[in-house]
């Protein structure tokens, strides 16, 4: 909309947004810019949404004081040209045109607190001395109090700041960080929000960590001022690895737990929307906006409202070529338009099948499902990864689900069921047959493998796997542009060793062999950045996370597969599974969870 401030400033103040706004970011440039839009003019906007608004956003909007009613009805029924009207101390919205007014979804005593105090900095000046005082103490629940809660209310409770709190779906509480990560996209506002709270200087910035992993390798300069902020503060504060990750050292949903900073049983609030990945490490990972950071920086908590509870128990055997990108997608495709609707989501892992990397993808895409947080309960294959990380000395007690938990929603999808996927733009559960889609001949410009959700050794391994057995059947080179993104420096040191199941050779050997570039650990195409950023008309087959619109670049239209699928289409030069390169299912040979 180019004339938005010329209308705003003439007074049009209402942003009617409808359903679902705001999903996906946690950028706070969304509510910060519609904020001082109306304030240059001295108005107050307000956004109307449906239920289904973005939960980042909304936070990150009741951080920062912009107002946000959430009200279906309302929404529906205006009109371009309406009169509307708004009262700030109730939050009822009135549209005089029609004669109705709406009482908004009402927020929790303590957001309504926040809002009243302005916002986020003003509330942290507020908690900030008394804050100093507090140390943090985890207690986790006795077995009779553990039986009603699940794996997520556990960790929030044992992390309460305030003992007698209760934890229950609603209730906003304060809760102790064991982590606070931000990316250089996303720390300069947190650097803000902590200034502001702390006068800069005064104290060590709490669980603070940062990852250079967004804006590293575009090669434009305000990329490196924008980094440059991060390196500063870290250079101030003498945040030094691997709580400051460096460019090349990662992304830092792969980086940190990779440095045994995300642990079982541990409370981790991101900056960034995919932090919901630490959830496949036991971890309550969830994703907030750096206002809500800076706050845990000064303060070394958050407020924290726990969501509704849903489980979704994983059975049967997984069928051949099926990985954890197929799950997510499969789940996602049930869910439709609804998605998660906010919840909670327990995993359950009832065959004990789903290794680490599958765990890491599945959870990180609650992002993109719109769950608050996904989590599987650490078991074996979870202390099993730390093991063999070299990690044994881990804080926390073992934890499960309680056994007699209100699921609001318990549901199970039987893993023998699935079939590799690919999802068509412009939503990840827009899932389809590969088999199917192979029957469309589908072309494409760029082959991507990568990124936080499926750039591991073990998602890499796949790839190799399936190239290595295309390049026996005649397929020598990949036709069109295929690159290679690592989750980490350390994964893409790892690749360049000598891997058995490739007789020896190295995966990044084997990707090279047939035309693949290996990249820096960066998020950089992903989402939209960089010299692989698509362009417009240009179409790409990726294992990254999301195929929204202008996600990979403007204009350009993104699907999404697992590492097999992708590397067996980069061969091709058309969308579709390993069946098509003619190569049968062997476990011992393809199989990265053996």
């Amino acid at each position: 909309m180019p004339d938005f401030r010329q209308r705003v400033h003439r007074g049009e103040t209402f942003v009617i947004a409808g359903e679902r706004f705001g999903i996906g970011s946690s950028r706070e440039m969304s509510p910060a810019g519609l904020k001082a839009i109306a304030e240059e003019a001295g108005l107050e906007i307000v956004v109307v949404c449906g239920d289904g608004v973005g939960d980042i956003f909304r936070r990150n909007a009741l951080n920062l004081g912009l107002h946000v009613v959430q009200s279906r009805a309302a929404s529906e029924d205006a009109q371009e040209g309406d009169v509307l009207t708004f009262d700030s101390k109730t939050r009822r919205l009135t549209n005089e045109t029609r004669g109705k007014s709406y009482d908004p979804v009402p927020l929790t005593p303590i957001e309504e607190t926040i809002r009243r105090s302005g916002g986020i900095i003003a509330v942290g000046r507020r908690e900030f001395a008394e804050s100093l005082e507090r140390m943090p103490r985890v207690e986790w629940p006795d077995r009779k109090t553990a039986s009603t809660m699940s794996s997520t209310e556990q960790i929030v409770w044992a992390h309460r700041v305030d003992k007698d709190a209760e934890v229950r779906p609603g209730g906003t509480l304060r809760v102790w960080c064991d982590l606070l990560p931000a990316s250089d996209g996303t720390a300069p506002f947190t650097i803000h929000t902590f200034n502001q709270i702390t006068g800069g200087d005064t104290i060590y910035p709490r669980q603070a960590a940062i990852a250079n992993d967004h804006f590293v390798f575009s090669g434009r300069n305000a990329d490196d001022k924008q980094t440059g902020i991060g390196r500063d503060f870290a250079t101030l504060h003498e945040i030094h690895k691997p709580y400051y990750a460096t460019p090349g050292d990662g992304i830092f949903h792969f980086y940190f737990p990779e440095q045994g900073l995300v642990v079982p049983g541990s409370f981790i609030p991101g900056a960034d929307s995919h932090s919901r990945a630490y959830g496949a490490y036991g971890a309550v990972g969830t994703g907030v906006g750096s206002t809500q950071l800076g706050f845990g920086w000064s303060t070394g908590y958050i407020y924290f409202t726990p969501a509704k509870r849903r489980r979704v128990v994983f059975s049967g055997k997984l069928r051949p070529w099926v990985s954890g990108k197929d799950v997510v997608l499969a789940l996602l495709r049930r869910w439709g338009k609804a998605q998660a609707q906010g919840m909670s989501v327990e995993f359950v892992d009832a065959e004990r099948q789903l290794p680490i990397p599958y765990r890491n993808t599945v959870a990180n895409m609650m992002a993109e499902a719109e769950a608050q947080n996904g989590i599987f309960a650490p078991d074996e294959i979870t202390f099993d990864w730390y093991t063999r990380k070299g990690i044994s000395d881990l804080p926390y007690p073992r934890l499960e689900p309680g056994r007699e938990v209100a699921w609001d929603i318990d549901e199970t999808l039987d893993l023998a069921e699935l079939v590799p996927f690919i999802a068509k733009p412009f939503a990840p559960g827009n899932a389809f047959p590969a088999d199917e889609v192979a029957q469309e001949k589908l072309a494409f410009d760029k082959a991507f493998i990568g990124s936080c959700t499926n750039g591991g050794y073990d998602d890499l391994l796949e790839a190799a796997l399936v190239i290595r057995a295309g390049r026996e059947r005649g397929f020598e080179k990949a036709p069109r542009t295929f690159v290679i993104f690592p989750g980490s420096g350390g994964v893409k040191r790892d690749i360049e060793h000598p891997e058995p199941r490739l007789n020896g050779e190295s995966i990044a050997d084997v990707l090279r062999s047939v035309g693949a570039e290996i990249r820096e650990s960066w998020c950089g195409p992903c989402f939209g950045q960089g010299p692989d950023a698509l362009k417009k008309g240009e179409i790409a087959i990726t294992s990254f996370n999301r195929n929204w619109q202008n996600r990979m670049g403007v204009g350009g239209l993104g699907y999404l597969a697992s590492p097999a699928v992708v590397a067996s289409s980069a061969l091709l030069g058309y969308m579709a599974g390993p069946t098509a390169l003619g190569i049968e299912w062997n476990p011992e040979r393809f199989d990265v969870s053996i």
